[in-house]
Order: C-alpha cells, then structure tokens, then sequence
C-alpha cells in the first residue's frame, strides 16, 4: 500500500515543471505522458530564450555585429552586386545601419520569434496528428509537447556559450555556433541552397523530432504509435526543408 501510494522518482519529477526540463532528455516516455496528463509550455520556452538572448548578448560583446554583417553581405550575391554601384562611403554607411538594427532588432527577434515559432508549429502538427489520425488533441496539449522538445536548444546554447569563449573571435560563425550539422562545414563561397539543405539536417533537430514523437504518440496511444507519430514529424518536416530550399535556390 505504500509503494502504491508513494510515486517513484521519475513520476515525481515529470510532474513538475522543472523535473519535466530533466525528464524530457533523459526519461521523455513518462515525462511526456505527464506533460499529456498536465499540459505546461512555459517554463521551456522561457529557458530557452534566456539562453539565446545570452547567446546573442555575448556574441555581440566578444565578436561584434559589423563582422557579422559584413560577412552576411560577402555571402549574398543581390547584396554584392548592389554594392557595386555604390562608393566606398556609400558602402560603409550601409554596414554602419545594418549594425546598428541588428543589434536593436535581433533580441525582440529572438524573444518572440521563439514563441511564435512554437505556437505555429504546434498548430500545424495538432492539425496534422488530428486530421490523419482522427484523434482529438487540443493545442494546449500540443504547445506544450512542442515546447518541451525544445529542450536540447538548451544544451546546445550552453554549448554555444561555452565555444564564443573559447574560440578566436575572428573565426566565429553566429549561424554554425556548434557545428551540429553538415552546413557547418561548408565554405563562405558554397551555393546557399546546399547550405540551407546541410544546416536542416541538424543533430539537435533530429533529437527534437523524436521527442515530438514520445509527445504525440503519448498524447493518444491507441491511435499513434511511436513509429507513426515520428514518421509524421519527420514528413512534415522534410516538407518544410523542400520548401525552404526551393525558396532560397529561387530567390539568392
């Protein structure tokens, strides 16, 4: 009677909020039954947007906003070939306003873009999980699933960290902080749409998707198998990489 009355570890700790930040990495079966049970997404999202924001400040701190830009602008040919026509002046009046606003707009960007993000993507994978599976999970429910398989982000922002101190500044890349993917490994002069494809298939991804699936497949057992839900997630998202390929091919 007493066992049964006194729940184990792992039970307790993914019924709360910050247990279930643990539980998702390493025990997400009954961390994300919990978080089924008793939905919660803010404590995740929060987590990760104080280590972005820490990232970006940091960055800007011990790299700058200039080289960044003048890197930006060395890799797109629209830019390139807009600056031809300008003077030296011309051209260092630009770098001057592109580093200005992006240090302004980078961190309201980074805030609400994470939330957004979540909120965009949880709704298109409730619609898709209850449309092909006929199940009834509410977005709520779907959030927080969402949310809390972003919690790798925050290793790899710890991570991240961790190298803009120990790496020279010159040789800082914001875009590839750990080289997690094969788009970090590409060369300044590589086509942009190769290093749009390599950058998608990115280790931390991977490790979110699969715990997207633990979420969903928990969120209805009969109807989802882990198997479905990951081969779901996994075809929504390589949808989502065609596209976005496609634009950047058409469009740099």
């Amino acid at each position: 009677m007493a066992s049964a009355e006194t729940p184990s570890p792992t039970t307790a700790g993914s019924d709360s909020s910050v247990g279930r930040i643990f539980g998702a990495l390493f025990s997400p079966k009954p961390t994300f039954e919990a978080i089924v049970r008793r939905p919660t997404w803010v404590l995740p999202l929060i987590l990760i947007v104080c280590v972005s924001v820490t990232v970006i400040f940091i960055f800007g701190h011990r790299v700058g906003w200039r080289d960044f830009m003048i890197r930006q602008d060395q890799q797109s040919a629209r830019t390139q070939k807009q600056m031809e026509s300008m003077t030296a002046e011309q051209r260092e009046k630009m770098i001057d306003t592109q580093t200005k606003w992006a240090s302004i707009i980078t961190y309201p960007a980074v805030v609400l873009g994470t939330f957004i993000y979540a909120v965009i993507i949880a709704a298109v994978l409730m619609l898709a999980f209850n449309l092909i599976y006929g199940t009834k999970i509410g977005f709520v429910r779907s959030l927080a699933i969402v949310a809390h398989s972003w919690v790798p982000g925050i290793i790899g922002g710890l991570l991240a960290i961790l190298i803009l101190f120990l790496k020279d500044p010159s040789t800082v890349d914001l875009n590839h902080l750990v080289a997690s993917n094969g788009g970090a490994f590409l060369g300044d002069d590589s086509p942009k749409w190769m290093v749009t494809l390599l950058t998608a298939f990115d280790l931390f991804v991977f490790w979110n998707m699969i715990l997207m699936a633990f979420g969903f497949s928990a969120a209805d057992p009969k109807k989802i198998s882990f198997a479905k839900a990951l081969g779901t997630v996994v075809g929504l998202w390589l949808i989502y990489v065609v596209v976005k390929v496609g634009l950047v091919a058409a469009f740099s």
